[in-house]
């Protein structure tokens, strides 16, 4: 049986955005208590084999001392650098050594680290905050039971839900950076707070999906637009005078008005260049990349990202399947 994956992010629900905004703050004592109820929804689907992120708070560690289990949890053998680093390292890990799905307790930041280590394992993203558009908030118990399901038939992994698709980020022909959801171009030279929830200083953005429904940057394509995950189709947005404003929730509890010059729809595999010469890129909310005149990117939509999975779709075929039946 294929072994289960656990990333915990210790630093997610804590940004910026619980000052600017009025975002609610997810402390670890509560992510402690989600690994717990993620290890028993583990147990009962027979999983034998865990592997963890060690992180500077132990939320694995801290969730065992309070929850015996059968099964072997093992941390992942690497050094923590205390940065989004751990979870890409973790995340490679894990592919290098069969692990059959992942669950992701964290952000949409947190889900584009993981992305990066591998989009080959399935993942299950738990949503630990208030802005977040890839991960899903579910009960833990529940998510524990799918992951373990998930994991069984991991080679047929389009099975299990759904492949998202993604943005990427070129300088010539090479990949950068990538973003699940988004890309923001954020004018200005340096990142300073990650966080983005200054929509003045935006003049373009990029999306893999939208919905009127969500919040944080799609939150303004999806009052234009709705766009699915999975379909193979983004978003660009130019910012500025045109004949439309969006009112959108860009972050909980926090409105704007957004300016919209033109908006068109992105195709795979087609680049779609950075007009400003002199920007950051806020990939997923979070500024990450620096443009420079000596170094223009371009965004791409692929088609080629992880696959998320559809805990529904997991759960209603144990059902059909009777794993959780038996006759006496």
């Amino acid at each position: 049986m294929a072994a289960v994956g656990i990333v915990a992010n210790p630093v997610s629900g804590k940004d910026i955005r619980r000052l600017v905004a009025h975002g609610s703050v997810f402390d670890n004592q509560e992510k402690v208590r989600i690994v717990r109820r993620i290890l028993k929804g583990l147990e009962a689907t027979g999983t034998e084999q865990v592997f963890y992120m060690p992180d500077s708070y132990a939320i694995v560690g801290r969730a065992l001392r309070g929850c015996a289990v059968s099964m072997d949890v093992t941390p992942v053998p690497m050094t923590l650098t205390d940065s989004q680093d751990d979870s890409t390292t973790a995340a490679a890990w894990m592919e290098a050594n069969g692990v059959g799905c992942i669950v992701v307790l964290g952000g949409d930041g947190t889900c584009r680290a993981v992305v990066k280590g591998t989009r080959r394992i399935p993942l299950l993203p738990i949503s630990t905050g208030t802005n977040n558009v890839f991960p899903s908030f579910m009960e833990a118990t529940i998510a524990g039971l799918t992951a373990g399901l998930a994991a069984r038939r991991s080679h047929q992994a389009e099975d299990l839900g759904y492949r998202s698709c993604c943005l990427e980020i070129l300088s010539g022909d090479t990949v950068l950076d990538v973003a699940l959801v988004d890309v923001a171009v954020h004018e200005g030279s340096f990142i300073g707070a990650r966080a983005v929830w200054d929509v003045d200083k935006l003049s373009q953005i990029f999306l893999s999906r939208c919905r009127p429904e969500s919040i944080g940057l799609s939150a303004v394509g999806g009052q234009l637009l709705t766009i699915e995950p999975q379909d193979p189709v983004g978003l660009h947005i130019l910012l500025g005078n045109g004949s439309k404003r969006v009112s959108a929730a860009i972050a909980p509890g926090l409105f704007r008005q957004v300016p919209i010059a033109s908006y068109e729809t992105m195709s795979p595999l087609k680049a779609y260049p950075v007009l400003s010469d002199r920007c950051v890129l806020a990939l997923d909310g979070e500024r990450e990349v620096e443009v420079t005149p000596s170094r223009p990117v371009r965004v791409r939509l692929s088609i080629q990202g992880p696959v998320v999975v559809d805990a529904a779709k997991v759960m209603r075929r144990a059902q059909k399947d009777g794993v959780f039946v038996s006759t006496h």
